[in-house]
């Protein structure tokens, strides 16, 4: 029996929406990264009340089996609530949780890295480190061809898409417009979006922020984006190399501490450089979800991207693996951006090797 493929009335639901919910009900959403360390996954619940914290929330459960985090035979796997952001879906008093994932014995997951990386930035507190991030995505058909590109073909070369306009360079602007008004509805601290290099490739930026809160920003603005591009039938794409000879996607990572911040605060950059370039392996490792292996497509010395197994630095260097930009040079303080994450990299293991090798010398 052939298969007939089925669409689905998206209109249809309109008829539901002004359906009135208990005023006593909270609808959330416990959003948590599954056993691959890139993939979200999400289940919902209903409160009699509207919690005030995180705390209020109670721990949950779900099947660990289903998401490689568990065995069939101790399936139940634990999500605890850690920070509360609007529903920019359901709006009102709704609510998305980010959720952290336990194993049956209470020990953290082997994809929850936030455990770890809370427990540095707590440690690193006197130093205050603040951290941002820019992310690269593609905007794919359910095939995984980027969006907008020609059938069976390529678009022209990079260089006339990059924050441009028009209806012949410009993919998506509608989708990515709700994204960044639900992202600052929700509570994420976005700080910007543009057009990448190539059509169907876009960026945000989020923080700079102190501490875990951009790591936590970055996985619930990539959720909000994954939900939304869903509504319109495409697929946010954090693959870091979904097209062989064409720009990647990569996760800059921007950081400072206080004394990079301060009067002369280039010599502790220039330092801190200095402290990456003798670690620069193990960062690599932790720059993207397969321990290097996905990078490697990324970084291979093209597209702006610099080598994986040489270390560079520079100012205002988009090619070198870590640039200091041209405002901090002239200004003799500020941050450092480490251009070496891939687009799936996870925000918490970047955010805690930065913090090991710049703020505690390992």
């Amino acid at each position: 029996m052939n298969s007939v493929p089925i669409a689905l009335n998206k209109a249809a639901m309109r008829k539901y929406e002004d359906l009135e919910v208990p005023c006593n009900a909270v609808l959330g959403t416990y959003v948590w990264v599954d056993g691959t360390g890139i993939n979200l996954r999400s289940k919902d619940r209903t409160f009699d009340f509207i919690p005030k914290t995180h705390k209020d929330l109670p721990i949950w459960y779900f099947d660990g089996s289903n998401t490689g985090q568990a065995t069939f035979d101790n399936s139940d796997t634990f999500i605890f609530p850690e920070v509360i952001y609007h529903d920019p879906f359901r709006r009102g008093n709704h609510i998305l949780v980010l959720a952290d994932t336990y194993k049956y014995n209470y020990q953290p997951t082997d994809s929850n890295y936030r455990k770890e990386c809370t427990m540095l930035c707590e440690k690193a507190l006197v130093e205050e480190p603040w951290f941002g991030f820019n992310q690269e995505f593609f905007l794919t058909t359910t095939d995984a061809r980027p969006l907008g590109w020609p059938p069976g073909g390529f678009p022209a070369p990079p260089g006339p898409y990059y924050c441009a306009i028009g209806a012949d360079k410009i993919v998506a602007r509608d989708l990515m417009e709700a994204f960044y008004r639900c992202c600052l509805f929700a509570g994420v601290q976005i700080n910007g979006i543009n057009p990448g290099t190539t059509p169907s490739q876009w960026n945000f930026q989020v923080g700079p922020s102190p501490g875990i809160k951009a790591s936590d920003d970055l996985w619930m603005a990539r959720y909000i984006l994954s939900r939304l591009a869903e509504e319109y039938g495409t697929v946010a794409s954090f693959e870091p190399q979904p097209v062989a000879d064409w720009p990647g996607n990569g996760t800059f990572v921007y950081f400072s501490s206080k004394d990079m911040r301060e009067e002369d605060g280039i010599l502790v950059i220039e330092r801190a450089i200095d402290k990456l370039a003798r670690r620069h392996g193990a960062h690599i490792d932790e720059y993207d979800a397969n321990s290097g292996a996905d990078n490697a497509r990324r970084l291979t010395g093209k597209h702006n991207m610099p080598r994986i197994r040489d270390f560079t630095a520079g100012v205002a260097n988009r090619s070198c693996a870590v640039r200091i930009p041209r405002q901090v040079s002239e200004d003799k303080h500020g941050y450092l951006e480490d251009r070496r994450p891939a687009s799936n990299a996870d925000p918490y293991r970047i955010v805690s090797i930065m913090l090991r090798t710049c703020i505690f010398d390992e």
